[in-house]
């Protein structure tokens, strides 16, 4: 599979990493990366593990050796997994914490820490059609994009009037 470069540094400390879902953040994470310890919340098994007891991030934390990562993908699914984090950033040779989502909205609706600060935030666009003019993807109409672009704002498309 091919994919497209991103142009994203990676943050020096913790940071989440929003975006609408297929932009490629665990693609980019995973190129970023490569030794991080994951937590994929998208798995059943990973999903109930923490989702019942959150604090199981504290043991996986202790395995890791000083200056290590820990990416956990899709956090708004378990939201609780924040005050845990938070904790262990407060902790001499925490690991560095990449928490990637697609809904910063969710989180912020449920009322979780939100890390007050402690975490950079990053977010990943999606691809505009003219960047991917020359990748042999088929083009789609502008009409189609604005509506796109409405969905996962949350805006409604205006009409044009000629």
């Amino acid at each position: 599979m091919e994919t497209e470069r991103k142009f994203l540094r990676l943050p020096a400390r913790h940071f989440f990493l929003f975006g609408p879902g297929g932009t490629g953040k665990s693609t980019w994470l995973r190129r970023a990366l490569p030794r991080a310890s994951w937590i994929d919340l998208l798995a059943p098994a990973e999903h109930r593990l923490y989702a019942a007891r959150p604090e199981r991030l504290r043991e996986l934390a202790a395995a890791q050796p000083a200056g290590s990562d820990i990416v956990i993908d899709e956090i708004q699914r378990v939201p609780e997994l924040l005050t845990v984090v938070h904790q262990l950033m407060e902790e001499p040779q925490s690991p560095r914490f990449a928490l990637a989502g697609s809904s910063a909205r969710k989180l912020k609706r449920t009322g979780v820490d939100l890390l007050a600060g402690r975490a950079v935030v990053r977010v990943m666009h999606p691809f505009i059609p003219s960047s991917r003019r020359n990748s042999g993807v088929a083009s789609i109409s502008m009409r189609r994009w604005r509506a796109a672009c409405c969905r996962w704002s949350g805006t409604r498309p205006t009409r044009r009037t000629r």
